[in-house]
């Protein structure tokens, strides 16, 4: 007895270890299917804790090569005691360490081997679930006192549920032959809990024929194209895809095409609007036979209007805003509608149909707005696109770069200055006056606007002293004048 709870404290401590050697994880299995695998494990009393660390360690090396999570392999876990336990949903694990790490914090429940009560639970799960993915019910049992669970079995098969079993050697195999769903070779196992680890490779094999998602999808569908998907069951060095897709009423010639053996998806392009079509894959490989997956689908209806809106010319006060592609034939006007998101007032411009640009000005710099092209067809539908596209901060409007005084006689002077010519309108340029009437008073100011293609002037009659100012002038404003002192010499003569 004491060698025997010897034996079992060592398995608790090594067999989550072993869980994290590596494998060799089949490629096939990783993105091959979809499906909902539900793992009914006997936790009773007449288990005992070696078996029931023994088939948790089977289920996770069973189940690590699959992808899990939703449109790949859901799993979830349902303990058989005197009372069920839900131990986690379908929906909780979308990645195998987390289903790991779960699988190795399960503990035994003992008690009654309640079966019936736990397929009753099972039932419930598997009903919720999406009807147009397959379903797998593994059991994992010592098969000792199952109870009355024909008829629990009997109903889930009903629903289409494929039920698979693992049992130890002293279980009622005629109980279990009666349970699983055919064929019993590949789906009924009887093995000593030592050697479990050898039917894991074909107890895998018979899960992904039933759930391998051998199933043609559309993923994307417009009014002249479509995208469709499938899981690959080739690779570039074991065959080719043959693909071959028409109307349902045969308007016109099929079209086939070859797809290397690592394709996963195709476009159908140029096809018809509002127009129901099939498709048809074939996998073709020397290996093996493959079935053919098909799909029908019906396009979207032909609606004109812009599919791109796109910005440009972006200043502090303006947007140019873009459309296409130009559809004059279908197109009666287009409308464009903008405002300062998110609540502004909105301003609306109407456009001819051969137009596909526009100029927003008198627009508040460093401010998003949001841009609605809107395309009124000929038919009265309507489409339309928005985007949002932001103005420039208002930027310093630049300065004077240079302002030279050079004397030239007597209460004269030669002005000269450089400046930044891009928006240039012209100049502002003051000065201090000699007062003609008194030679007491203070001088007077004069100004005048220079045009944007003066570099200098000449002042005459300056007051002694006198301070000289330029400033550029731009369309938004005056930018940033320069101001000099003339410095009166006393060698200057009348």
């Amino acid at each position: 007895m004491r060698g025997f709870l010897l034996r079992c404290v060592l398995l608790w401590a090594t067999l989550p270890r072993s869980n994290t050697q590596s494998t060799v994880v089949p490629a096939t299995a990783l993105n091959c299917c979809e499906g909902d695998v539900l793992i009914l494990l006997d936790s009773s009393g007449s288990v005992t804790n070696y078996e029931f660390l023994r088939l948790l360690q089977f289920s996770t090396s069973l189940l690590r090569p699959f992808s899990l999570g939703s449109g790949h392999v859901r799993v979830g876990l349902l303990q058989v005691g005197t009372n069920p336990n839900l131990e986690f949903g379908l929906d909780v694990h979308n990645n195998q360490e987390s289903l790991h790490k779960a699988l190795q914090s399960v503990r035994q429940l003992q008690g009654d081997t309640n079966t019936e009560a736990a397929l009753r639970v099972a039932q419930g799960l598997l009903k919720k679930t999406d009807e147009n993915v397959p379903k797998v019910l593994l059991w994992l049992t010592d098969g000792v006192q199952p109870g009355d669970v024909d008829s629990a079995m009997g109903e889930l098969k009903a629903q289409g549920v494929s039920v698979l079993a693992v049992s130890t050697v002293h279980g009622n195999y005629q109980v279990l032959q009666r349970a699983v769903t055919p064929p019993l070779e590949s789906h009924l196992y009887s093995v000593d809990i030592d050697n479990i680890d050898i039917i894991t490779e074909d107890m895998r094999e018979a899960i992904i024929k039933i759930i391998r998602a051998e199933r043609l999808r559309v993923v994307d569908l417009t009014s002249h194209s479509a995208v469709l998907q499938w899981r690959p069951v080739l690779n570039t060095d074991s065959g080719y895809y043959d693909i071959s897709y028409n109307s349902l009423q045969k308007t016109g010639p099929e079209t086939r095409r070859t797809l290397s053996g690592d394709s996963s998806w195709v476009e159908l392009t140029n096809l018809q609007p509002d127009t129901t079509y099939t498709a048809a894959l074939r996998p073709e490989s020397n290996q093996r036979l493959y079935n053919t997956l098909s799909v029908n689908f019906t396009t979207l209806p032909d609606v004109s209007g812009p599919t791109l809106v796109s910005v440009s010319d972006t200043g502090s006060h303006q947007i140019r805003v873009s459309w296409g592609p130009l559809q004059p034939a279908q197109v009666q006007r287009y409308t464009v509608e903008y405002g300062a998101f998110p609540s502004g007032e909105v301003h609306t411009v109407t456009l001819p149909g051969q137009q596909n640009s526009t100029l927003l000005t008198g627009l508040q710099p460093g401010t998003q707005y949001l841009v609605t092209v809107c395309a009124l067809q000929r038919n009265g539908k309507e489409r339309a696109m928005s985007v949002r596209a932001c103005t420039q901060d208002a930027a310093a409007l630049p300065a004077l770069t240079d302002l030279q005084l050079i004397p030239v006689e007597h209460q004269e002077l030669q002005v000269a200055w450089h400046a930044n010519q891009e928006g240039l309108k012209g100049y502002w340029l003051s000065w201090e006056r000699e007062n003609s009437h008194s030679h007491t008073s203070k001088p007077s100011i004069s100004s005048v606007y220079l045009p944007a293609s003066s570099s200098s002037t000449r002042l005459m009659h300056l007051a002694p002293s006198s301070r000289v100012c330029v400033s550029p002038v731009y369309s938004s404003g005056r930018g940033e004048g320069l101001c000099c002192t003339e410095e009166r010499h006393t060698d200057w003569q009348n």
